[in-house]
């Protein structure tokens, strides 16, 4: 399956749970950080109060969102940059944050990039995730997938399966929003120490994986 069918073709909430185990790398100076995918938010557009499109908001620093699916949106906030992936089709600006991964690949080097952090701390938050690249600006932003040095594994025979994706309301959502702060838009994989707030009491020694 290619990024345009799969990023098009279904639901925000069925790509973001979907999106659990896949390998998400990053080739960086001919070396190849990343891991796999534990932890997802799906943000909804226009009508998500939570969304950076909500009620059609639209400048240059959210275009990421309104590109075709598989369209690269990475935004800042303070010194901190976050990785998304616009879903659904061209206008239409839904998409997926990658909140965290478990590191697999190049984390010597992703721990450099974290000045010395490692562990359960390299990649367990988004914008821990892309210090780990070593990703401090917006370069990327409106790139489509396949022409960015980033990789999303969609072959099935790649993926690391979840004993249980769980769902929970989205962090840092506005309490105010009692509708959207409340709807589970978060998955995860149960018990894998790497997903963002994960308390250590809930770890499972295998990380959640079948």
């Amino acid at each position: 399956m290619n990024y345009t069918t799969y990023f098009t073709n279904q639901s925000t909430e069925t790509i973001s749970a979907d999106l659990i185990g896949r390998p998400l790398t990053y080739r960086s100076n001919n070396q190849v950080l990343g891991g796999y995918i534990v932890e997802t938010e799906a943000y909804l557009g226009v009508k998500d109060r939570a969304a950076h499109s909500y009620g059609g908001h639209r400048s240059p620093a959210n275009e990421g969102l309104y590109g075709p699916g598989g369209t690269i949106y990475i935004y800042a906030q303070r010194q901190y940059f976050f990785f998304d992936v616009a879903t659904r089709q061209k206008d239409e600006p839904q998409g997926v944050l990658i909140r965290a991964i478990e590191p697999i690949w190049g984390i010597e080097q992703m721990c450099l990039n974290r000045s010395g952090k490692s562990g359960i701390a390299l990649t367990s938050g988004p914008a821990k995730m892309m210090q780990a690249f070593g990703i401090h600006d917006k370069k990327w932003d409106l790139h489509f997938l396949s022409d960015s040095p980033f990789t999303i594994d969609l072959n099935d025979r790649h993926r690391k399966n979840a004993q249980k994706i769980a769902t929970s309301p989205r962090i840092g959502v506005n309490q105010s929003e009692r509708e959207w702060a409340n709807k589970k838009l978060r998955f995860y994989v149960a018990g894998n120490p790497y997903v963002s707030r994960m308390k250590k009491r809930d770890y499972r020694s295998d990380h959640g994986w079948k």
